[in-house]
Formats: structure tokens, sequence, C-alpha cells
């Protein structure tokens, strides 16, 4: 069902009526759903150039003919200039010109009949991932309404990619956005694109994708007609939002993605709702909880002044009131009583236990100390040297430890168990 804004009433037997407005929106969303984006061929009639630069024109063959509508843009991309009778191919989007009630084909693109070659090519694929079910809409995720971290997939060269960081910087300064680079156009943009997808998938560090580049001519975008790549995004684990080119540009991501931007900007629109909204929304929820707030206690006001109307011995209301406060208090000085027992037995029990624990850890630690002073005196360098062995040294204080360290004459100094002896060296020899 399309959105009309106006909904049509019930006529007479039952027939809908529609207002004539409401209709031909109605039709021109039925022809943007079921045809667009859609290529013509046929002759050109009637050709003219506006002094805006905008250029209308028929094009026909022996069955029909259809009204075209080339805006200056798109105008000042045609590399001839075409003229009546020529045979042309147009690229475009079929609607409906209200004002007149007419069909109309708004032309993106226009070339002499024979060079649309590629743009074949997408439609045999569009038609191909269309009856494969790619494209249905009940197969595509929902956007996450609160990301905690934000995909881009582009170029780092790109001007998609500034446009994107600059929005979201905008919107929701506090989203994390994480990039992962791929080329946007090339023979090898769409495996850089799909690997740049499979990235994001295994690092599951983002809650959405934004796939993006900017504007650019058929050729330019093809990397994002790639039959791999729409495969890809259907089985993608993440939501993905593909911004790719100008509004009137599609390619066969925009279908398969989980949501079409027209515009890389609009993607980054699209993904996360704006601080400003997020906080606007929670001080109109405050006001709504402060009025009801305020309402619950007028009512409440309302009731205790109805109850006080109503009470006609008002010392019998004190009387119950104070033989329940005493009731209250009999209550809390037993419980306080109980609960002062309970920890005085506690602070004793600890008391008493106290001397013991603190026997036990001295004990323990003592017989620590004694384990550690037996492991300590086998490396007693004392025990050493009552087995007979000297400890030599020069009179540096430098131990000798090698006869090529000595030279005859030399003095040395011998410390044994029990003292020192000073010597000389006579004469060095190896064994």
């Amino acid at each position: 069902m399309f959105e009309t804004g106006v909904t049509p009433v019930e006529g007479v037997q039952g027939v809908r009526v529609w207002p004539v407005g409401s209709l031909l929106r109605a039709i021109a969303d039925s022809l943007e759903a079921r045809f667009n984006p859609v290529a013509v061929r046929g002759e050109v009639s009637g050709f003219s150039r506006a002094a805006s630069g905008h250029c209308y024109f028929s094009l026909k063959d022996e069955q029909g003919q259809v009204r075209c509508a080339m805006f200056r843009r798109a105008a000042g991309l045609m590399d001839f200039s075409p003229r009546d009778g020529q045979l042309v191919e147009v690229r475009g989007r079929l609607g409906v010109y209200e004002p007149r009630g007419e069909l109309q084909l708004i032309v993106e693109a226009i070339q002499l009949a024979g060079k649309g070659n590629l743009f074949e090519q997408f439609l045999q694929l569009k038609a191909k991932l269309e009856a494969e079910g790619l494209f249905d809409a009940g197969r595509k995720r929902a956007l996450p309404v609160l990301p905690k971290a934000i995909g881009v997939v582009t170029s780092l060269g790109a001007a998609a990619l500034r446009d994107v960081v600059t929005t979201l910087q905008r919107r929701a300064p506090h989203i994390p956005v994480v990039i992962y680079p791929a080329s946007v156009q090339g023979a090898q943009a769409p495996q850089e694109l799909r690997q740049a997808l499979r990235t994001a998938w295994q690092r599951a560090e983002v809650d959405v994708l934004l796939l993006v580049r900017g504007g650019g001519a058929l050729e330019d975008l093809w990397a994002f007609n790639d039959e791999q790549l729409a495969r890809a995004l259907v089985e993608s684990p993440l939501p993905v939002i593909c911004g790719v080119g100008h509004e009137t540009d599609f390619t066969i991501a925009d279908f398969c993605a989980d949501v079409r931007a027209p515009t890389p900007t609009a993607a980054a629109e699209m993904c996360v709702e704006a601080q400003k909204a997020g906080l606007d929304a929670l001080s109109d929820v405050q006001r709504r909880l402060q009025r009801s707030v305020e309402r619950q206690l007028q009512a409440n006001a309302q009731r205790l002044d109805w109850a006080a109307s109503r009470v006609s011995r008002p010392s019998h209301l004190v009387t119950r009131q104070q033989g329940r406060l005493e009731s209250v208090a009999q209550r809390l000085r037993h419980g306080l009583g109980k609960r002062l027992q309970r920890e005085s037995n506690r602070l004793q029990g600890l008391e008493n236990a106290f001397p013991q624990a603190l026997s036990q850890s001295l004990a323990f630690a003592h017989r620590k100390l004694e384990r550690a002073q037996l492991r300590l005196e086998p490396l007693d360098p004392g025990l050493v040297l009552q087995r007979g062995y000297a400890w030599l040294a020069d009179m540096q204080g430098r131990p000798v430890t090698s006869v090529m360290a000595t030279k005859p004459g030399q003095a040395l100094r011998a410390t044994l168990a029990d003292g020192e002896v000073d010597l000389t060296v006579s004469a060095p020899r190896l064994i």
C-alpha cells in the first residue's frame, strides 16, 4: 500500500473515490517500485533545449511515444546533440507530471543506439537476482536503534568518507566510527569491497555498516554492480546501508543492501539519530513524567482533603495512631536489643579465638624460618673453608681463579677457615 497523505473514501456501490492528486501520487509510487530505473530505446521527436538548460523531447516508435525531460545536470553530460529522427537509448526514471497528469520519463543519460552494453548487463543481472529473491524486503534486516559503533566501507581518499565522518561527528560524536578501506572503482574494487565486508564481520566490532562512494558515470560505479558483491551483501550478518552516487544513481548493491540511501551523507544520517534529537526526546519524557507526578500529587491531595472532611472523631484516629506507634517502637527496641546481643556474642567469640590464632600464626612463621635456615646452611662458604679449601685473592681483594692470572713475586692473600695468610708466588705451574 502506498502512502499518499489522503485516504480514499468509499463511494457509490463500494467503489473507492480518490482525490486526483492522491491518485497521481499513488500511480507515481507504483511506477517507481515496478519499473525504475528503466532503459528505453526510441526515435527522438520534438527535441528542444530551454533557456534554463533543461531539454524536452519525445521518444517514439511504431507503437507509441513517451514524453521525456532531461534536466540541466544530465544534459550537460551529453557527448552529442540529439536531433529529431535519431535512434537513441536513454536511462532514467518513469514518473507522473502531476500538473498535467502525464506519464513522463526523467532522462538521466542518453546515447546513440548500440552503446548500452553495460546497462544491458545491469538490467540482466538485476532481473536475475530479483528472480532469486535477493531484493525481497522480507529478508532485509532492521537497523539498530542505538548503534554502539558504526563501520564505513569505502576508499580512504574518497570525498564520500569525509562527508560521512563529518555528518556522524555532527549528529552523534559519542559513537565510534571504524573505517574498512577498499577501492571503489576499477577492476580490483569488487574483490576489495567483499574483503572489507568480511573483515567487518570477523572483527564484530560494529553494529551497522555503511557502503558508500560519491557519484559518477555508470562505468565509475560498475564495481557496485558485481554479482559476488551483491551476494555478499545478502549474506552479511550486519545490517548494511548503501549510499552510492547521487540521488538518481542506482546500483545492484542498492537493491541488495538492507537500506538504500540517496547519497553518502544521507546514509550517515539514516544510521544514527542526531544527538540533539535524543536529548530533546529525553527532555520531553522528563516533562511528561513531571506533569504525571504533579497530577498524581494533586489527585492524592484531593483524596486527602476528602478523607479529612469525612473524619468525625479526630481524637479516635490520634489514639489509634498512638497505639500503632507504640507497637512499632516496642518492636524496634526488641529488634535492636537482639541485634546488639548477637554482635556482642560475635565480638566475644573473636576475642576468645584471637590468642590461639595469634599463637598458631607465630608458630607457623617460626617453622617457616627454621626451614629457610636449613636450606641456607649448606650454602655457607665457611663450611667449604672448614673442609680444607682456601679463598685466594690479590692484595686489592680481587679473586684469583686461574694460574694464568698470577706472576712470580706477586703478593696474594689466602683466606682459611680460621684466618688469613699472606703468600708470595714463586713460580706458577699449570696442572
